[in-house]
């Protein structure tokens, strides 16, 4: 292997982040700025730039650079950070070069389009709206799976993009399990009824005052605001086009502070993953995030484990009392923190408890597993999404805007996504253990808005290490084993002890 071989290898992959980090920031502004009459002009753009960057993505082997990198790797001749390069490099161009460049703008702009068609078909509790473009997504990505290839099932293609090595057999078994421990312990908490108002810590929260209170919130957590911004979304979301480039969205209710506070602890999670991401690797594997579920384990350690702890609460309760004094003045912080980690099976994912939140995640995996395995009508998808939440949540679902409408993802296209997140909250309670035992003091610490040695624990095992280690054995060198659901299971056993 020559050094200057993989020196042009990454020169091309930065040449390729540099327009790939331009669709980024299209996405972004499509969520954040967008005019209404503008949709159909940037879907057009989005389109355009994602066959281009498609190509220039083939084109980095037209002289057969990569492919002779990849046989010296299989060879043995190339080790350590090279060997990542080329690795991952290779297995996602063996992926890319299998879609046709018609096909790669036909669903950047369909999925484009579609999701201002969702936002109005949510908006207006109108499903049949939005089914004719649903309809054309899931053609498209049953499409994709049948160009990508598989083995057992299409969901598998599609899958592996988020969780790469992950297929539909093993993620059924592990939300199974999941399901299976969830709705007994769910079961402790019908009879019980709340000692709290749940309404005490609703009131009138200045949208102008909540902006700033988050950007306090986010900023304690070791944000870097010289290296990313918060704006309002529909729906909140990251978008990490560099390390020193990170865009967070949330989303803002006047009568509800918690509404919007849990969902930029959640995006900051992700935000700080892609900050701690190594800049000096920036183009290359080296500095991209490991899987979706390592992602999302960030998010939903913050958003939860930590977001929703005692120790985290007794560091921000007082700024809240001080920001917003009605009604939190009177408020005690053991019922602040009771409300907030309440129990109760709900409508709305995103606002869903740690309890509940993985069986909304399941019917959203089973329904778009079977939708892309064509085994139901997408026009009975309202019907199926009230069945699901009934059998699995106990609840009725009223409407198609809080049911099927609910979720941003059909409509960008991203099928496949949603298991990842109860990965997430399984590989967060594993890590969190595992930090635990390094660091016993690190609840103390975040009581006193200490926030660097977790932060740098994180950055070390987890963001700086880029793709050096697939997911599964990312897992095992942080914390000894592979993914275990034991973890997630204890630490809600323990923490509902207390609140219940």
């Amino acid at each position: 292997m020559k050094i200057e071989e993989i020196e042009e290898l990454k020169n091309r992959l930065v040449e390729l982040s540099y327009l790939n980090n331009t669709l980024g920031l299209l996405f972004w502004d499509q969520e954040v700025n967008l005019p209404v009459k503008a949709v159909d002009a940037r879907a057009s753009s989005i389109a355009y730039l994602s066959g281009l960057a498609h190509n220039k993505f083939i084109e980095i082997d037209a002289d057969g650079l990569l492919t002779k990198l990849h046989k010296q790797l299989l060879a043995g001749n190339i080790k350590n950070n090279e060997a990542v390069i080329v690795a991952e490099t290779w297995r996602s161009f063996e992926r890319e070069k299998k879609l046709p460049e018609k096909f790669v703008k036909e669903n950047a702009e369909v999925t484009s389009k579609a999701q201002s068609v969702w936002a109005e078909a949510r908006k207006t509790n109108n499903f049949d709206l939005f089914l004719p473009w649903l309809t054309k997504i899931v053609k498209l990505k049953m499409q994709e799976a049948e160009y990508v290839g598989y083995t057992d099932s299409p969901y598998d293609a599609l899958l592996d993009v988020y969780e790469p090595g992950m297929n539909a057999k093993e993620a059924s078994k592990i939300l199974n399990n999941l399901r299976d421990s969830l709705i007994p312990f769910l079961k402790k908490f019908e009879s019980k009824k709340s000692k709290v108002d749940i309404q005490s810590i609703k009131g009138k929260f200045p949208i102008v005052e909540q902006i700033a209170f988050n950007k306090l919130v986010v900023e304690s957590m070791g944000f870097d605001f010289e290296a990313g911004r918060i704006d309002s979304s529909t729906h909140p979301a990251t978008y990490g086009t560099h390390p020193y480039d990170i865009r967070l969205t949330t989303r803002y209710r006047e009568d509800d502070i918690y509404y919007s506070l849990g969902s930029t602890i959640h995006e900051t999670g992700h935000g700080l993953y892609e900050q701690g991401l190594p800049v000096e690797h920036w183009g290359t594997p080296l500095a991209e995030s490991v899987s979706l579920g390592i992602h999302e384990s960030q998010s939903r350690m913050w958003e939860n484990i930590i977001g929703k702890s005692m120790s985290f609460w007794k560091f921000l309760y007082p700024k809240l009392q001080k920001e917003f004094p009605i009604p939190f003045e009177k408020l005690a912080i053991d019922d602040f923190y009771k409300i907030i980690n309440h129990v109760k099976p709900s409508l709305i994912r995103t606002e869903a408890d740690e309890v509940t939140y993985n069986l909304h995640i399941i019917v959203r995996f089973e329904i778009e597993r079977d939708m892309i395995e064509g085994k139901i009508d997408l026009a009975d998808l309202p019907k199926i999404w009230k069945a699901k939440m009934k059998q699995y949540l106990g609840i009725d679902v009223p409407n198609d805007s809080l049911g099927v409408l609910q979720d941003i993802h059909w409509s960008c296209g991203l099928i496949g996504y949603f298991p990842t997140y109860s990965f997430g909250n399984i590989y967060a309670a594993q890590f969190y253990a595992a930090m635990e035992r390094e660091m016993p003091d690190i609840n103390k610490q975040i009581e006193l808005g200490e926030f660097q040695k977790t932060n740098k624990w994180l950055k070390k095992n987890i963001h700086s290490l880029g793709k050096t280690f697939r997911a599964d054995e990312l897992v095992k060198k942080v914390t000894g084993e592979s993914m275990n659901s034991k973890y997630f299971c204890e630490y809600l056993d323990k923490k509902y002890i207390y609140t219940t």
